[in-house]
């Protein structure tokens, strides 16, 4: 979901999808775990790549509401790039993000309800951000 580049320069990249696939620095000892909201708030800048699939994602949801609060709190540069989906699917909740909620609430407790309007709130915040829209080809 986001590529970032930390203080130091280098660079690291998630991807949550049926190949899930983390790329860090030589330096992590092997066999140690990769924190992405670690690398998220080391980072100076964050790459939101908002597709059709992305609110389907627990994980890059809880991502995209570390990115939006870094943002925030420590003036972390965001870059949202729409691709294949309308700024205001993002920012409303429509279409497949619609969709994607809806499965989300069902059967969802108080805790998972909150969280849901965690990410809902992500969304419309970055859904506000200046964004590079790209089309499916």
């Amino acid at each position: 979901m986001a590529s970032s580049t930390s203080g130091s320069g280098r660079s690291s990249s998630s991807s949550y999808n049926s190949n899930s696939k983390w790329r860090d620095d030589e330096e992590l000892p092997r066999g140690e775990e990769i924190s992405p909201l670690k690398v998220i708030e080391g980072s100076r800048i964050a790459i939101i790549v908002f597709s059709k699939t992305l609110a389907d994602s627990k994980w890059c949801l809880d991502e995209l509401v570390k990115i939006m609060e870094c943002e925030k709190e420590k003036g972390q540069k965001v870059f949202p790039i729409f691709y294949g989906v309308e700024l205001s699917e993002v920012r409303n909740q429509t279409g497949s993000y619609g969709e994607a909620f809806k499965n989300h609430q069902t059967n969802a407790d108080v805790e998972k309800k909150k969280k849901i309007e965690e990410w809902k709130a992500a969304l419309r915040k970055a859904g506000k951000l200046s964004g590079f829209p790209l089309q499916n080809r």
